[in-house]
């Protein structure tokens, strides 16, 4: 197979047989974002919003360089992203207010506090 027909066949998540070291192992928990991704994933696929499909596509559209720089969970939850906004059931503009007033609920059970601008800033 040639360099040009392996690049149109191969998905950017298609790895296996390519020349690489050996795989690293770690048995690790799972932090408590990445359950609650895999949570939402079931929900998702519960309520038929994203199914199984969807998100390998989803994943696979993301290219070999994001799918090398991310965590198995980050490609998740970007992926689920991505999928909710061509399906127009989310915008950019809710998810980042969502994630502000998560961040600030966080900030606030932690007991930190927003620094506030001195009036004469």
């Amino acid at each position: 197979m040639s360099d040009t027909e392996a690049l149109t066949k191969r998905l950017p998540n298609d790895i296996g047989g390519l020349p690489a070291g050996p795989v690293q192992r770690v048995e690790h928990e799972l932090e408590p974002w990445e359950k609650r991704c895999h949570a939402l994933a079931d929900v998702l696929d519960f309520h038929k919003i994203i199914n199984t499909e969807e998100k390998r596509r989803g994943v696979e559209a993301l290219g070999s360089e994001m799918i090398g720089k991310l965590t198995y969970y980050e490609r998740w939850i970007v992926t689920f992203a991505n999928i909710l906004f061509q399906k127009q059931l989310l915008t950019p503009t809710e998810l980042a207010l969502k994630m502000e007033e998560v961040a600030a609920r966080s900030s606030a059970d932690h007991g930190v506090s927003k620094a506030t601008p001195s009036k004469g800033a």
